[in-house]
């Protein structure tokens, strides 16, 4: 066998690996994007930004506090909804002119209720809203007791075959009793 042969015989095993290879390579760069687009996206336009950083950080802590009314489980903040523009756009709107934090966000629960907080606060209007986990939990237990109990209860044995019945049993199954 001659150095040229031997290369020849590798060449396959050479090609799969390359293959599988350049195979897993493809993987990668697939997971990486599917990944990249599970990234937040910043939803906040260069526009939008006020030159003031004090009046801009106030602007992005109560929009992260709003719910998109569009998302309905994102906040304005990560919305590329156009209300939620409209709405971080009047956000900043009344930081400009002077309003305290919890002015603007009286000013918006006036305007669209509780609901546009991400965290509403507990009031009787809101006691369902933060009960409901807990009572889905506590009745979901219980049918899940109940069903549990009424399973092992069950049917019980099976009643005892008849001699008729035996008969015919053992006659289905070939079996004489002799």
């Amino acid at each position: 066998m001659t150095m040229a042969s031997i290369g020849r015989l590798d060449r396959p095993r050479m090609e799969a690996t390359f293959s599988s290879r350049r195979t897993i390579g493809r993987f990668i760069a697939l997971v990486f994007f599917c990944l990249l687009g599970l990234a937040p996206a910043a939803a906040v336009q260069p526009d939008e930004i006020l030159p003031d950083p004090r009046l801009e950080a106030r602007a992005r802590s109560l929009s992260a506090q709003l719910r998109c009314m569009v998302c309905q489980n994102q906040s304005i903040d990560d919305s590329d909804a156009d209300l939620a523009r409209d709405l971080r756009l009047l956000v900043r709107e009344h930081l400009k002119a002077g309003e305290s934090d919890a002015q603007v966000l009286n000013f918006l629960v006036a305007r669209y209720g509780d609901f546009i907080l991400l965290k509403p606060p507990v009031k009787p209007e809101t006691i369902a809203l933060w009960s409901a986990p807990f009572v889905l939990l506590i009745v979901g237990g219980v049918a899940f007791v109940l069903a549990w109990r009424r399973r092992s209860r069950g049917a019980g044995p099976a009643p005892a075959l008849s001699a008729g019945e035996q008969a015919k049993l053992a006659t289905l199954l070939g079996q004489d009793e002799r």
